[in-house]
């Protein structure tokens, strides 16, 4: 979601074969690894060796978000995380109810079962599920890093002073109109969104696509979601660096300093942030600023 669209109306189990392989006590003893685990909120599957890092994408969204990303920075032990429901996989335990606190609670189980504590990386809704993470299970990652999302949507949506209460309303309208749109509409709705959510024309077919093939009702409720949940006061729980990229998007009525200042309200309970806004970019900033996500990118995850 970008903040574009929003001001303008708005992943079981595999294989046990490795471990069959292996003495019993040693197999006993072993960390669970990706394809043992089994969840109906997410699945995850990992590429490459090296320290690990947990990706989330975004509503309606794949791990096909981070494949360039991925490609360009080797050397890392990838754990790419998809919400059942996005991009084809089915809905499975997202057919109701929340979708972000389920996911981020599936996330924790994930990294205390496989024994690792990762860097974790969320973009726009998979910030969300990030900060839920980092602030209800502050102890199984080692640092955050958050892809163009604020803490609070509702403060985006609904006018200044709006109640949780106007800002449920603002959502519920936002989440009609999403239900409303036909399905043979529903293409050429994903790409006009799309459009204003990715600059880079040649990458934009597989957000798209993505999109389509996402369930509609958990697309919509995850949206709803983001909107009306106010993380900024569980922020103070978070107790693990935080690095936050975010854009200054086209169309907007605030100034880039005003942005700035916004960003820095929002994330003012946390004791440990780095703001930086990257211009020239839609939401999806590792494809429209790759070189500049990567080395970002790069010095976060290589930080001490």
């Amino acid at each position: 979601m970008s903040f574009a669209m929003q001001t303008r109306h708005g992943f079981v189990a595999a294989s046990l074969v490795v471990l069959a392989a292996l003495p019993l006590a040693s197999a006993l003893a072993a960390p669970a690894s990706a394809a043992q685990f089994a969840s109906g909120r997410i699945t995850v599957r990992t590429e490459g060796a090296g320290p690990d890092v947990v990706l989330i994408p975004g509503v309606n969204s794949t791990p096909r978000t981070w494949a360039t990303t991925v490609t360009a920075l080797p050397g890392y032990r990838y754990h790419l995380v998809q919400i059942s429901g996005f991009g084809g996989q089915p809905a499975r335990a997202n057919k109701e109810g929340p979708v972000i606190q389920p996911a981020a609670d599936e996330i924790a189980r994930y990294i205390r079962e496989t024994g690792i504590k990762p860097a974790v990386v969320g973009h726009s809704l998979g910030g969300t599920v990030g900060m839920t993470l980092a602030s209800r299970h502050p102890d199984v990652l080692s640092r955050l890093m958050v892809v163009d999302m604020f803490p609070y949507m509702g403060m985006l949506f609904a006018p200044r002073g709006a109640t949780p209460e106007q800002v449920g309303q603002v959502a519920d309208r936002i989440d009609a109109g999403m239900r409303a749109v036909a399905d043979a509409e529903r293409p050429a709705r994903a790409a006009a969104t799309i459009a204003g959510m990715v600059n880079t024309e040649s990458m934009r077919p597989i957000a798209v696509e993505d999109s389509v093939k996402s369930d509609r009702d958990v697309g919509a409720r995850a949206y709803r979601e983001v909107i009306v949940t106010n993380l900024m006061p569980a922020l103070a729980k978070v107790t693990v660096p935080v690095t936050v990229l975010y854009v200054h998007p086209h169309g907007t009525p605030l100034t880039a300093e005003q942005l700035d200042g916004i960003y820095k309200y929002g994330y003012g309970q946390v004791k440990n942030v780095r703001l930086k806004r990257i211009d020239d970019s839609a939401h999806f900033i590792m494809w429209d600023q790759p070189a500049r996500f990567q080395a970002e990118l790069k010095s976060f995850l290589d930080a001490k």
